[in-house]
Order: structure tokens, then sequence, then C-alpha cells
């Protein structure tokens, strides 16, 4: 028989380690691990980057998120920085090590999103893509994966997309971004495995997240509108999902029911990629 607290929070004890996290699915995942017992370490650019000219997350935002996170009776550091500043990145994970002295989760959410033809792409805009949403996924986890070495345990869950595992109109760049970090996934886990470190990705259809309406204002379009020529979801009156259905995935593969789960590619994706 479980002791009491164990089924309620199984994170106890436990420190997570999330990009993107002022906001949208990267905020809804610290809240669901902080709820069920995890403590937090929130890193976020929290300022508008020149590509995409969206707003991202702000530093009020990551404030929010640390009290919200203490109100659950659980401890948060939050960092500002880019996924592309090693330097950034490695002072955030020293300070965890510093605070909490591990960390068992790693949730590579930071990313970016934008249309653009091939022909007209510049390359300020491929590398851009590229150095967020796959070289700054490995920045990162370069620095958290001795940590869990040294553990011999940790989890570490990409936030690919449906466009890791196929493609897309007008978003070769995304989808590159997007493939590659599958890929990661899949060398990770084959490399890691040794350590007991799991690696596994996600791949959410559209998500109702601020990310959504700052594409819709640079296309012109509205968000529905922006769903509708992106997703397709085989679910009817679906045409997205919600941050917390992808919370909910996370704390799935970030716990011990996922304990044989690694180096494989999880969709929830309302039926999208069966069409």
């Amino acid at each position: 028989m479980s002791a009491p607290g164990e089924t309620d929070r199984p994170f106890a004890g436990r420190v997570a380690f999330i990009t993107g996290a002022a906001h949208g699915q990267g905020r809804a995942v610290a809240l669901a691990l902080a709820e069920s017992g995890a403590d937090i370490v929130a890193f976020d650019v929290a300022a508008k980057i020149e590509y995409p000219a969206y707003a991202q997350g702000s530093s009020a935002e990551l404030d929010s998120l640390v009290a919200e996170v203490h109100a659950l009776g659980r401890r948060a550091l939050a960092f500002v920085g880019d996924v592309r500043d090693s330097a950034a990145i490695q002072q955030a994970v020293d300070a965890a090590i510093a605070e909490f002295g591990r960390i068992d989760v790693l949730f590579n959410n930071a990313g970016i999103v934008a249309y653009a033809a091939a022909d007209e792409m510049t390359e300020l805009e491929w590398d851009a893509m590229i150095d967020v949403n796959l070289k700054g996924p490995f920045l990162v986890a370069r620095s958290v994966i001795p940590i869990m070495k040294a553990q011999r345990s940790g989890v570490i869950i990409n936030n690919s997309s449906v466009m890791g595992l196929r493609g897309g109109n007008r978003l070769s760049h995304y989808v590159a971004s997007k493939h590659g970090l599958t890929g990661l996934t899949k060398a990770w886990a084959i490399e890691l495995a040794p350590w007991g470190i799991r690696v596994v990705s996600i791949h959410p259809t559209g998500v109702n997240t601020p990310m959504n309406d700052g594409l819709a204002e640079l296309e012109g379009a509205t968000a529905i509108e922006i769903a509708e020529r992106s997703a397709g979801n085989l679910l009817p009156g679906v045409p997205w999902i919600e941050a917390s259905d992808v919370a909910e995935l996370v704390l799935y593969l970030a716990s011990d029911r996922a304990r044989y789960a690694t180096g494989a590619q999880f969709t929830l994706d309302a039926g999208l990629l069966t069409r």
C-alpha cells in the first residue's frame, strides 16, 4: 500500500528544468509538475526576439509562475536566458544544482514557428529556426546530461511537433528543425540508456497558446484560420488542443509509470497523422 502523499505527489523530491516556461505549454507543464510535487527551474527568453516578430514570454510571467509554484508548496527558480546562449544555460544549471542538488526531468520546450516559402526565406530566418528549435535543445541537454549521468537517472522530453513526423507547406525550416529534434531523441536514447536516462519526444498538433495568436498576426489571419490551414485534425470540432493536454502527456512520460518508454515518439494530434 502506498504511503500517504506518494500517489498524489509522485514527483516529490524531484526537480524539473523547463525551457520556454513563461507561458503556453512550458508554463502548463511547470504547474502540473509542481502540483505533483516537483521543484521547478524555469528558463525563458522573456523578451521579443528578432525572428519571428511576435511576443515571447515576459519577465512578469516568469515572476507570476514562481509565485504560483510557491503557492503550491514547491520551490522554484526562474532564469531569463536564450536557449541559443550556452553560457546563460550553464549558469542556470549550475544555480539549479546549487539550490536543489539534482535535475530529474528536462522538458526541452522552447521553440518558434513561422511561415516562409523556401525560395523567399532569408538565411536569418533559416538560422533562427534551426538555432532555437534544434541547437537550443542540444545546448540545454549538453549542460544537463552530466548531472543525470552522475545521478544515473533522468528523463529528457523533447517537444517536437506533428511536423517532426511529416511535411508542411511553407514550413521547411520549421519541419527540418522538428525532424532534427526527433532524430536527436532517438540518438540520445541509445547513447544515454546505460546511465538509466530515458529520452522521448512528443508531437502535438496545434496547441492553444499565445504562439498561435502571434503566428496569426504575422499572417494577417485569425488563430482559427491558422489552425485549419496547418492542422486538419481528424476529430471534429477540435481546431487545436490545450496546453493542459500536453501537460498531462508530459506528466505521464516523466513519471515512473513510463519507466520503459525511451527512444519513442508520442503523438497528441487529434488524429491528424491518421489522414
